[in-house]
């Protein structure tokens, strides 16, 4: 027989321990179960290790015996598929992972496709730790009979891309399911209800002339709620109707990485402007000390403007972190447009918040720049005041530092105000000024550390970070000349001295960890941005630090967030603006949204790799982990790999046309693997230390959203709590 001294043991699919997955594998146990549920199951047996099966017949007369009662006198195709304990599950599809042969005839032919199916649990690359990865021994073997369909699929019984459960996807291709899921084919996409009604197809089809009529539509749809009963949820199915129109169910099994939906209501956020200020992943440190006060300073602004109700504003923060990147409300900013505009216009509530607040806007906005020019004034005089880091007492850092966090509410709130009442001014920008100021002295040869001494204003230029400050720009081609920060527009000055702040922050803090480190608690300088500030304040105080920070781990860099998204468990959800529609330009295969650099696949692999192939080959599947997006020319979204990749979570998107040639290795990409969209990604933003050249080029028109929206409310708001700002 050829098995390699392999003793096999024969459990027919009726056989009451075809159930038992330890025994058949996953596969052909979910197909006996469904078979005894009274699905339409093909009939056939499972080759098992003979010492799984105790009384089941076994070796090569009781295999050679099954064998010819299911290929028949005419000798029948068969299909000879892997069957292990570890695939198919609730945790791991490992989908195309271990060989199927197909169109299996004669006796010669079924010994050799059973080696390669056994074979492929010994060869294939595991995705997991190898004590996850089943061995040869382990494999089982499934013959069911060669169908030959004529329409043939795969169907979900809940939408994993979307991550809706009250609907059923279905992709649909001539012939039977193996070329949608070895992602030679992308099929026909068919969206439908629980009631079986079509919601969309993708790509159109007319209505007489659907690969899937509407009666086919119903019974797997019917299919569909019948095995979600016998297994208890909704499951990932292939079937196949033969030349009599029959529907039959190849296989089924849980559906693995359903995509997290955002709950009804969750609001819109985005990095939108914020990221201007505060542009890279933040550790917790770094979060406490600029983004909880540009957080209140926007509130206040915001109420001031009235343009937003107080009971908004109270119940959720304008500014959060959403992986280590600050994002924004985008509807209370005025970033995006109301999703009820006709509500809006018949309620009376805005209206008579913004006439409340018209007699104060009307004089903050003659009155703005001299409190502005006050304000800035006091934080030139108080960090003017402060001595070196070195020479002032623990005590004495502490309240410097919470000083910073006060004056920053306060120069945020001016900030956006001034950036809304009173325009860009003289068009100057900080940035502009910083760049003027760096290609003097570049000229004059003075290093990074000379010329940010001669020169605070160079720290427009810089992100601010409690880590390593990044190098200044080595050559910039800018031929202003400088004329000074007291040419600076209102704005402009807001917006610097709020940078020069988070850097005598910065300083400050880095001082404080030298002294926790030198004492008992060998506190490493390196870790202090892991630290909370209440955390930071009881240290220097002597309460110790927390008993867990060693175990805590830095805040990764995932790549930007989504222009607009809402969260789902707390990840972020790409959404399309309102107004906006999909480009249309490929499927969504699900994952979420990514972003990194085009790879072929070969040669050197970059940093956040996202994979651009023509089709979705499974022997693709040892290159997922780690990538930040995968894009496919074809193939389907409920492909073998397409599981695969929603289960490590990379973006993928399917069906792009022409995806090779477009994005050729090096380019800069973007991923959502929701609506299918990818473009190429400006690189302008894409660094911490490029964001304040992008708004000197825009004029200074980029600033904060909160700008836009106390000025789309045009009738601004009091001097009731600028006094506090």
């Amino acid at each position: 027989m050829g098995f390699e001294g392999a003793e096999l043991a024969v459990v027919p699919l009726d056989a009451v321990q075809a159930d038992d997955a330890t025994v058949t594998g996953a596969k052909a146990a979910n197909l006996a179960r469904a078979a005894m549920a009274g699905l339409p199951v093909l009939p056939g047996f499972v080759l098992v290790p003979a010492d799984r099966a105790p009384g089941a017949a076994a070796g090569e007369d009781a295999v050679r015996s099954a064998w010819q009662a299911l290929a028949g006198p005419q000798g029948r195709a068969l299909v000879v598929r892997s069957s292990s304990a570890h695939e198919d599950t609730e945790d791991s599809s490992m989908a195309g992972r271990f060989e199927s042969v197909l169109d299996v005839r004669g006796w010669e032919e079924f010994t050799l496709a059973v080696r390669i199916v056994l074979d492929s649990a010994g060869v294939v690359r595991p995705l997991r730790p190898p004590e996850e990865t089943p061995d040869r021994d382990g494999m089982a073997v499934l013959v069911q009979p060669m169908l030959q369909s004529t329409i043939g699929g795969v169907m979900f019984g809940a939408d994993p891309v979307e991550g809706r459960t009250d609907r059923i996807l279905v992709s649909a291709v001539p012939g039977g399911p193996h070329q949608l899921v070895d992602g030679s084919t992308q099929g026909v996409r068919y969206q439908l209800t629980r009631l079986a009604r079509l919601v969309r197809t993708d790509p159109a089809e007319a209505r007489g002339r659907r690969l899937l009529s509407h009666r086919r539509q119903v019974r797997l749809v019917d299919l569909a709620k019948k095995t979600e009963r016998a297994f208890g949820g909704p499951q990932d199915m292939e079937f196949g109707f033969d030349a009599d129109g029959k529907l039959w169910l190849f296989q089924a099994r849980p559906i693995t990485a359903m995509a997290a939906r955002p709950l009804p209501g969750a609001r819109l956020l985005g990095p939108g402007p914020i990221a201007e200020t505060l542009p890279g992943v933040l550790q917790p440190l770094e979060e406490d000390l600029w983004v909880a006060p540009m957080s209140h300073g926007l509130t206040l602004a915001l109420d001031i403007a009235g343009a937003a109700p107080r009971r908004h504003l109270r119940r959720l923060p304008v500014v959060t972190t959403v992986e280590g990147r600050a994002a924004a409300d985008l509807r209370l900013l005025g970033a995006i447009p109301s999703a009820h505009p006709v509500l809006d216009f018949v309620n009376p509530a805005p209206g008579a918040r913004r006439a409340g607040a018209a007699w104060r806007i009307g004089r903050l906005r003659s009155a703005l720049p001299l409190l502005a020019v006050d304000l800035m004034a006091d934080v030139d005089r108080q960090l003017s005041d402060f001595p070196p880091p070195g020479e002032m007492l623990s005590g004495q850092l502490l309240d410097a530092v919470a000083w910073g966090r006060h004056v920053l509410s306060s120069l945020h709130a001016q900030e956006s105000l001034a950036g809304a009442l009173l325009g860009a001014g003289s068009g100057a920008t900080a940035a502009g000024e910083a760049l003027a100021e760096l290609t003097e002295g570049r000229r004059r040869g003075l290093s990074d550390e000379q010329l940010l001494e001669r020169h605070p204003v160079l720290l427009a230029l810089l992100p601010p970070t409690l880590g390593d400050r990044p190098p200044l720009p080595a050559q910039t081609g800018w031929t202003t000349a400088p004329r000074g920060v007291g040419a600076l527009p209102v704005r402009e000055g807001l917006r610097l001295r709020i940078r020069w702040v988070q850097e005598m922050q910065a300083q400050l803090v880095r001082e404080l960890a030298e002294r926790i480190d030198d004492g008992e608690c060998g506190f490493r300088a390196s870790r202090l941005m892991l630290l909370r500030w209440e955390e930071l304040v009881e240290a220097a105080d002597g309460k110790g630090l927390p008993a867990d920070l060693a175990a805590r781990l830095p805040r990764e860099d995932t790549g930007p967030l989504p222009a607009v998204f809402r969260l789902a468990d707390g990840r972020p959800v790409a959404q399309l603006p309102p107004g906006h529609r999909a480009s249309g330009e490929g499927q969504g295969a699900g994952g979420g949204f990514g972003t990194g650099t085009a790879w072929d696949g070969h040669g050197e692999r970059p940093g956040r790799p996202v994979l651009v192939v023509r089709s979705l080959d499974p022997a693709l599947a040892p290159l997922l982990p780690g990538l930040a997006g995968l894009v496919a020319e074809t193939g389907s979204a409920l492909s073998h790999l397409a599981v695969l990749a929603r289960e490590y979570r990379v973006p993928t998107a399917v069906g792009v046309p022409a995806a090779v040639d477009r994005f050729l290795s090096g380019t800069p990409l973007t991923v959502d693997g929701g609506t299918g969209e990818v473009a190429v990604r400006d690189t302008v933003d894409g660094g911490r230390g490029d964001v304040a050249v992008r708004d000197t080029v825009d004029g200074g028109t980029g600033g904060l959203a909160a700008r836009d929206t106390v000025g789309a409310a045009s009738e601004p708001a009091s001097t009731r709590e600028e006094s506090a700002a």
